[in-house]
């Protein structure tokens, strides 16, 4: 857009005397002074500047940067093993200089490697062209990315090694140490895919277009020519984002949330050897560092959007129609009241294209109100500014232009400010504007992220609990005092660290082990798709032969020996009976194992030596918490066994002492608690239960469920997050989601009330006195209701049956507030207040709205 502009601007100039140079410029700098940025999304801003119609647009969203750049240049110049070089060295941060004969490819193909690498972000110096005088910045210690003629070429190249020098003209990716770039190359799988998409590009504008007849209008040449820019870099940038996540993608699984630590050590252990160098490299960068923070502050970026699965979610936003408003026509004289004028035209304007838009587009009505309220802060009209920025709360919240209207705020008059405080939707936001000021000047976590690291000190048991947390092996805070007990039986309640490195290293190493479990087909096929072996005993004589005992998280098997082979043992659930007993051997008696099962008359045995005490406990944990999974329609209880066998697995191996199996009964929580008195569950409810959440797993203390909601998926939507969920409101204040068709958990958020309104929208009171309106299928919030004074406390939906066939939502808050809404427009209808405190409300028949209130009695609007 800058181009078009001063190529505008040269034409003027061509015909102008030198002496008039310095007033044209004035007056130029002012038109573009003229021209409101648009923010973020499906809205591109379009002026004259003749001979040409200007579009400048807006940023895709609001985390990335404007896409104004042809950023098919890079695979015009480089083959895409050239282009994976480049990507490849900026991450690993090396100090990188593109040369060319032409000054304007350095800029634009330097932006557009800034553009590849997103969302991860460059941290050092970035200065795309350099001048002759200015080459000395080369000699910076530090990482950077820089540009300079080709003409400099041998002068940079003699003067540092280790350089990346990248010719654009020639095509080449060279180090100033040799004749060819010697750095680690992307993981195998990521740049074999990137390399197929990108030599499916289609390139070359000219075959686009050659079978069209030639354009008589430039503008309507130009149109068509962003057209098609559009839909390409729309291509590449889903190319390069899917590099990114076939690189990162499984960073966030090493990722504990609650400590901010990565365990790079076990990311590491889980890669490809042959990628090990390139990761280790890029591991230790700044870049890497600044995207692990984004990931622990769960930023909901294109990134976290494709990992989550919704990919073709980022492909329907990038595929959103583009709207465009026109300007009014610049003022001939930029003087004072011609510019107000202009002003005035252009908020009129804005004005009418908002009461032209329908509710439906609340996202394009969003970006007019920023507008209007951007222009009349400009033109001193404050209190309208501050009423157009406040309708951005009903319209798109995640444009909202926080430090402008702190700006704002602060510069209002005082009569002004009183106007606007005698408004309460005014006077709440300059209330809430001066409160986030107050909270940006309080110190923040500077949101370190820590790399998890084995302790060097004797570990007590809250130390103990904080360093098993942050080793990803276990979150629960009833099983990590379990295992404190079980690595500290007979001793000083504290762990040293060498038995807790040993403990570690073992967990990691069985861990490893049990993946690299290589089962034949002809076994594989009589396990379900999810099953996995997680312990395999030596080879023992049984009574089904010789081989290896098995143990998944569902039943045991025998794996042959000779020919490998399968022989059930037994389900979990099917067993009724587990023993140790002797067996003669010789002159000794060697310890077997016996398992009584219900489809089988005969027991099982097993000579397992010294292992068999061993298995003895975590066979008969798995069985119990089979049996408690089942009794109470819970799968989390057998996943809580399986956990619990493998922790004993690893105390044992750990301690390598005569005490290690007294330790390791330490952890056999369901076997003991089958002793126990079993909580009653009514025979009706036993009955119809059908499936058992915990929401409270990883909360700490537990959380009482205070509101569940279910929302009905959409078939054609399914691909984009549509499926059915689950929503379940805590009473600490939290919303965990879950996935109806999988009961996996996908995100939390604040909540006190829920109420499904459409398919577009679920309604959240919350206790902070806002409604937050989420759209249900891509999990995100942008629109919200600020009428409310307190705490929301209930929610109610009614379909008018009327010959206008409306919806209307009701919305009641602790101070007795009952508000009137208007779905489709999100307006108040109505309100009014009762004289004391609400708990609910919820309609009854024939259009009659119940309210609760906090003393009980029951009251009918």
């Amino acid at each position: 857009a800058l181009r078009d502009c001063l190529s505008s601007f040269l034409l003027q100039l061509k015909t102008s005397r030198m002496c008039e140079f310095e007033e044209q410029v004035k007056e130029f700098s002012a038109k573009l002074a003229l021209v409101p940025i648009p923010p973020p999304g499906p809205l591109h801003v379009v002026f004259n500047l003749r001979p040409f119609q200007i579009e400048l647009p807006s940023r895709l969203d609001v985390d990335r940067p404007v896409m104004d750049l042809d950023l098919h240049l890079p695979f015009l110049c480089f083959k895409p093993e050239q282009i994976l070089e480049i990507i490849s060295s900026i991450l690993m941060e090396q100090r990188v200089v593109f040369l060319s004969t032409d000054w304007a490819k350095l800029t634009l193909v330097a932006e557009c490697f800034m553009i590849f690498i997103h969302p991860l972000r460059w941290q050092h110096p970035f200065v795309p062209v350099l001048s002759r005088q200015m080459l000395d910045f080369i000699m910076a210690p530090t990482a950077f990315l820089m540009g300079c003629h080709t003409s400099h070429f041998e002068e940079v190249a003699e003067e540092l090694d280790d350089l990346v020098l990248i010719d654009i003209d020639k095509g080449t990716v060279l180090s100033s140490s040799s004749n060819r770039l010697e750095l680690p190359d992307v993981p195998l799988t990521a740049k074999d895919c990137f390399i197929f998409q990108a030599k499916g590009l289609q390139l070359h504008y000219d075959l686009d277009v050659c079978r069209a007849g030639s354009h008589t209008d430039i503008n309507e040449l130009r149109a068509h020519r962003r057209q098609w820019q559009r839909k390409v870099n729309t291509v590449i940038l889903n190319i390069t984002l899917e590099l990114t996540v076939n690189i990162f993608s499984e960073v966030c699984d090493f990722l504990n949330y609650e400590h901010r630590v990565f365990n790079s050590e076990e990311f590491l252990r889980s890669r490809e050897t042959t990628d090990h160098e390139f990761y280790k490299k890029v591991l230790d960068t700044h870049i890497f560092h600044s995207f692990l923070r984004d990931r622990l502050n769960q930023k909901n970026d294109a990134f976290t959007l494709n990992i989550n699965g919704l990919f073709h979610l980022i492909f329907f936003f990038f595929f959103l129609p583009i709207k465009t408003f026109k300007l009014p026509e610049f003022p001939p004289p930029l003087a004072y009241q011609y510019v107000q004028s202009y002003y005035n035209d252009l908020i009129k304007e804005l004005s009418k294209a908002i009461s032209t838009s329908t509710p439906d587009d609340s996202a394009l009505m969003a970006r007019f109100y920023y507008l209007r309220g951007l222009v009349n802060s400009v033109a001193g009209k404050r209190v309208d500014a501050l009423r157009d920025f406040q309708s951005l709360y009903k319209t798109d919240m995640d444009i909202f232009p926080a430090k402008l209207l702190n700006v704002l705020v602060k510069s209002l008059p005082a009569e002004e400010r009183r106007m606007a405080e005698r408004r309460p939707d005014l006077k709440r936001l300059i209330t809430r504007v001066n409160e986030n000021e107050r909270e940006r000047a309080r110190p923040i976590d500077d949101g370190t992220v820590k790399r998890f690291e084995l302790p060097k000190k004797h570990l007590h048991m809250e130390d103990f609990v904080r360093r098993v947390q942050e080793s990803g092996i276990v979150k629960d805070h009833g099983t990590i005092q379990r295992l404190f007990e079980a690595l500290t039986v007979g001793q000083q309640k504290q762990v040293d660290p060498e038995t807790f490195c040993f403990f570690y290293n073992y967990w990691k190493e069985t861990e490893g082990a049990a993946q690299d479990v290589d089962l034949p087909a002809g076994v594989l096929e009589h396990l379900v798709t999810d099953e996995c072996v997680y312990k395999l005993s030596s080879s023992v004589k049984t009574s089904h032969g010789v081989g290896k005992i098995a143990m998944t998280q569902r039943r045991l098997f025998l794996l042959t020996e000779g020919r490998p082979g399968y022989v059930e043992i037994t389900k979990f659930r099917d067993i009724e009976n587990v023993k140790i007993s002797s067996t003669p051997f010789l002159l000794l008696r060697i310890p077997t194992l016996k398992i009584k099962t219900s489809l089988r008359k005969e027991m099982f045995e097993a000579n397992l030596k010294s292992e068999c005490d061993l298995w003895h406990l975590m066979i008969k944990e798995m069985w119990a918490g089979r049996k408690m999974a089942d009794d109470h329609k819970d799968p989390q209880f057998m996943e809580q066994a399986l956990t619990n066998a493998l922790l004993m697995d690893a105390v044992v191996g750990c301690l390598q002492s005569q005490k290690a199996i007294f330790a390791a009964t330490k952890l056999a929580y369901f076997d003991k608690k089958k002793l126990e008195v079993p909580m009653m569950v009514p025979k009706t409810t036993s009955e119809t239960l059908k499936h058992k959440i915990n929401p409270s797993l990883d909360q700490t203390p537990p959380q009482a469920v205070d509101v569940l909601l279910y929302t009905p998926g959409r078939s054609a939507e399914r691909l984009i997050g549509g499926n059915p969920k689950l929503w379940c409101a805590l009473s600490n204040g939290k919303v965990l989601v879950f996935d109806a068709a999988s009961w996996s958990m996908q995100k939390n958020s604040v909540q006190n009330c829920m109420l499904a309104v459409n398919q577009q929208q679920l309604w959240i009171g919350s206790k902070d006195s806002f409604i937050y309106i989420i759209n249900p299928w891509s999990v995100s919030c942008n629109k919200q209701l600020t009428e409310h004074r307190c705490e929301v406390t209930g929610l109610a939906l009614e379909e008018r049956t009327d010959k206008f066939s409306q919806t209307v939502a009701y919305s009641c808050s602790e101070d007795g507030s009952v508000i009137v809404w208007d779905v489709s427009t999100l307006q108040v209808r109505r309100q009014f207040r009762v004289s004391f405190r609400l708990l609910s409300l919820r309609e009854h028949l024939g259009g009659v709205m119940q309210i609760f209130p906090h003393h009980g009695c029951l009251f009918g609007f």
